[in-house]
Parts: C-alpha cells; sequence; structure tokens
C-alpha cells in the first residue's frame, strides 16, 4: 500500500496536562471487525508516518480482539513514541461485576487490557460512560491510585452529560484527587447539541477534547444523497441498522442533514477536496477541540480523511457550516436564555 503524502500533523497538549497528542487521533473500534489485520497495522503506519501518535481503543472493540491486533503492531515499536488510550465501563464478560465502574471491574479491567496490549501501563484512561450505580467517590479513588500506582499516566471520561462531567471534576478537586485531562464526546455536524453543556464545561475547567464520529458514521462523508431510498449494500448504515446501532436511515434522512452534506459538497469543491475532510476540519477547528478521532475501515478510507490536515477552512467556511447545521434548542437551551445571559 503506497505511504501517505502531504502535510504532518503538529502536536498539542492534552488539557493542562504536560502531554502532547498529535492534533488527530486513530481509533481502533474496526480492528478485528470491519478491517483485517493487514489492513489495520497498514492504517496505523499511514498514521504514524504522518505525525500521529495518538491510538485510542477500549476494553470492549471486538471483546478484546481490537487491543490483539493492535498490540501485535505495537511490539515492533518504541513504546514511548505511541500515546495509547482505553476506556472501562461496559460488560467485559457475563459475570455479575464484569461491568460498571466499582473498583473491582476498573481494576480487572485495566489489568485484562494491559495483558492483550503487552505494556505495563496505559497514558490515557478514560471512563465509557455514566454509571449510576457506583458512587463517583469510589470510582474516582480508584483511578487516582491508578496513576500513583504507574498503571495510568493521565485520566479522562467520555460519554458524559455536562452535570455528570462537571461533578466528576468538582469532586475530584474537593478530595485532592488526579484530575481528568481529557473528554471525549460525540461531536460533529450532526451532534452539535454537544455545545450546550459538555463543551462548555470542557473550556471553562481547560478538559481537552478528542470528539468521536466526525463524520457521524458516514452520514457526513458525501456518500450517502437524498436521492437513496436506503442505505447501499455494504455501508456502515445498512450495517447500523442490521445490529440495532443509532444511525438508522430513517432517523438521519431528513432535509436537515441533506442541507449539511449540500454545504459539505460546495465547500469540498472550492477546496478541491471531499466532503468527509471537510466535515472532519470543521470538527477539528473548533477552539476547544484537541484531536478528532479517526476511524476506518479502509485504508484508502483513512487516506482520504487525513485530508483533513491539508486544509484550512475560511471563516465563511465556517460559519457557513454553523448556520446549516444550527439545531434550536428548547429551553433552557433557547434564545431567551442565550440572550438573557448576553445581557438584551
Amino acid at each position: 500500500m503506497p505511504n501517505g503524502a502531504g502535510a504532518h500533523m503538529e502536536s498539542t497538549y492534552l488539557g493542562r496536562s504536560g502531554l502532547k497528542v498529535s492534533e488527530f487521533a486513530f481509533g481502533t473500534m474496526t480492528f478485528g471487525r470491519e478491517a483485517d489485520e493487514a489492513t489495520s497495522h497498514a492504517m496505523l503506519d499511514l498514521f504514524t508516518e504522518r505525525g500521529g501518535n495518538f491510538i485510542d481503543t477500549a476494553d470492549v472493540y471486538g471483546n478484546g480482539t481490537a487491543d490483539e491486533v493492535f498490540a501485535r503492531w505495537l511490539a515492533g515499536k518504541n513504546r514511548d513514541d505511541v500515546v495509547v488510550a482505553s476506556k472501562v465501563r461496559f460488560p467485559t464478560g457475563e459475570g455479575m461485576n464484569d461491568v460498571g465502574l466499582s473498583r473491582k471491574h476498573v481494576i480487572s479491567s485495566l489489568e485484562a487490557s494491559l495483558r492483550r496490549l503487552g505494556t505495563d501501563h496505559l497514558d490515557l484512561f478514560q471512563i465509557h460512560c455514566w454509571d449510576r450505580g457506583t458512587p463517583i467517590e469510589e470510582t474516582l479513588t480508584t483511578l487516582d491510585q491508578l496513576v500513583r500506582d504507574g498503571k495510568v499516566r493521565y485520566l479522562g471520561s467520555s460519554n458524559l452529560r455536562g452535570w455528570q462531567l462537571q461533578k466528576m471534576i468538582d469532586t475530584s478537586r474537593q478530595l485532592g484527587l488526579e484530575a481528568f485531562v481529557s473528554h471525549q464526546p460525540q461531536y460533529n455536524l450532526l451532534a452539535r447539541e454537544t455545545e450546550w453543556e459538555v463543551l462548555e464545561v470542557c473550556a471553562a475547567e481547560g478538559v481537552g477534547v478528542i470528539p468521536w464520529a466526525p463524520l457521524r458514521g458516514g452520514w457526513l462523508s458525501g456518500r450517502y444523497t437524498r436521492e437513496m431510498a436506503g442505505p447501499p449494500e455494504g455501508s456502515r448504515v445498512k450495517t447500523a441498522e442490521e445490529q440495532g446501532w443509532s444511525e438508522t436511515w430513517a432517523r438521519y434522512a431528513t432535509e436537515h442533514t441533506w442541507g449539511i452534506v449540500d454545504e459539505l459538497r460546495r465547500i469540498a469543491e472550492a477546496h478541491g477536496t471531499s466532503p468527509a475532510t471537510v466535515a472532519i476540519r470543521w470538527v477539528a477547528q473548533h477552539a476547544v477541540v484537541t484531536a478528532p478521532i479517526l476511524g476506518a475501515s479502509r485504508f484508502e478510507q483513512l487516506e482520504s480523511n487525513l485530508g483533513a490536515i491539508d486544509i484550512e477552512l475560511t471563516e465563511d467556511d465556517m460559519a457557513a457550516l454553523d448556520r446549516v447545521s444550527h439545531v434550536d434548542g428548547s429551553y433552557p437551551y433557547d434564545d431567551f436564555i442565550d440572550n438573557a445571559q448576553r445581557g438584551r
């Protein structure tokens, strides 16, 4: 497979930490599933050749298969050159304690992840979602101890609501525990609601943002059009419908989506690039965003998406995409509250 060409990624600090990461991360969720091992390793090679060092995985990706595929690539590399991130929360087995953010599951999940990855530490360990059954003090003191033990370097979170993230931050501060340096939300042109509270908390607290699904499962890639009656065979949306995932055709095949896609095509043509590249770049250029997570099942797909390194959207481009993707919120996310906060 050909080597990647184009600009080299810049580096940036992850939140208020001293950890430097590449301006894009690469996710392993497709490894051993949509992407076989050879393709997965070729994509990792391409990503790192373009300056990437930030790899995001999770204990549940492929029931551990993604970790194993990644580990065989990592074994041939200088471990210190790679920032390895993983997550814990969702079920990893059939036992009653094989899920959640209890001390028992957090520790056992981490130890299993380290064994699969063939490393003695994670650079970033993230809670994958809220756990209403476990006191947050139990989770946070456990995570803090893992940092003290040297098994984890930094802590982060994913998929939290604004109040949940703020409560985690405040509790860590109150107890003098290791703080979260990053948060991993879904954020893209079809998920602007993330701005209403989550991104505001991150900006206020100096938490780095590493968004997942910048293309919303392919909806923002330009592959789908308003003329289609349903998802093409072999597409992620088709698979999502068969597997019961969230990005169904009926949910997203709307005028709102097609208006965004039309604008992406217009801007892509002006820049001589693809709609997917523009959609990814829109996420990357928001000031609060640290490193969008790229995902791919094919080498050519990643090669195309890495084009987001090579372009810069203008203020007019950003404003046009902001307008077409805007979602009106109901109280208290409506204009009444926004205007009141501005003193109008």
